[in-house]
């Protein structure tokens, strides 16, 4: 089974406010040892992000001014820079996922969008927990043995219906290595690309012996 969000995600959020001040925010940082803080309205939904780069534009915004295209491109960073509560200085809409996201989706959107977090709401937008790139990569966690098992029950055995006695599977370090003779070429490659998506599994290296070529 693929992993989805809510299997790694952290339940435990420090959140704030969209009123907290900025000296809070600072505090609370330090202490929770966090680098970003979802915003939430009255009723507890979503409606920003609060991260160490917004509230950086303050100290920035000190040095000499920028040059004049620089101050263009930048104009939402000096605003920012001017913020003292988390609605004036968080980043919104927010990017978020919910706890059913599959787990590639929401690695997808982090590459994509430049994001090291992303909050996790339900239905209703209100905060559930929160995913990070270091949970994301956790499922490469996942002991060899389980990868393995994976591998020959579920999909040779279940899903490709192949003798597991003409193919050897070995897993060491999260990578697969599967040898013997495939019933077909289009087979064996199909249940190498299979293989490549199973939570953990870092590379396969299909070392198949294939039509034409010697076992």
């Amino acid at each position: 089974m693929k992993s989805t969000v809510k299997d790694v995600m952290t339940t435990h959020v420090v959140a704030v406010r969209k009123t907290a001040s900025f000296k809070e925010m600072i505090v609370r940082m330090r202490k929770s040892r966090v680098s970003a803080f979802p915003v939430i309205d009255d009723a507890g939904r979503v409606i920003g992000v609060v991260s160490q780069a917004d509230m950086l534009n303050k100290e920035a915004d000190l040095a000499p001014g920028p040059k004049p295209l620089s101050s263009i491109l930048r104009f939402r960073d000096h605003e920012k820079a001017l913020g003292v509560t988390a609605a004036e200085l968080m980043t919104s809409p927010p990017m978020t996922v919910g706890p059913d996201t599959p787990l590639a989706d929401a690695a997808r959107l982090m590459r994509d969008r430049g994001v090291k977090r992303l909050p996790v709401v339900n239905a209703s937008e209100h905060l559930v927990g929160i995913i990070s790139r270091a949970d994301v990569l956790s499922v490469f966690d996942r002991p060899d043995a389980d990868i393995r098992r994976e591998v020959n029950q579920e999909v040779v055995a279940e899903t490709f219906m192949m003798d597991s006695r003409a193919l050897a599977v070995k897993v060491h370090d999260g990578i697969v290595t599967l040898t013997g003779r495939p019933e077909t070429d289009q087979l064996g490659h199909e249940l190498a690309d299979a293989i490549r998506h199973i939570d953990g599994v870092v590379a396969v290296r299909d070392e198949m012996s294939y039509l034409g070529k010697p076992q």
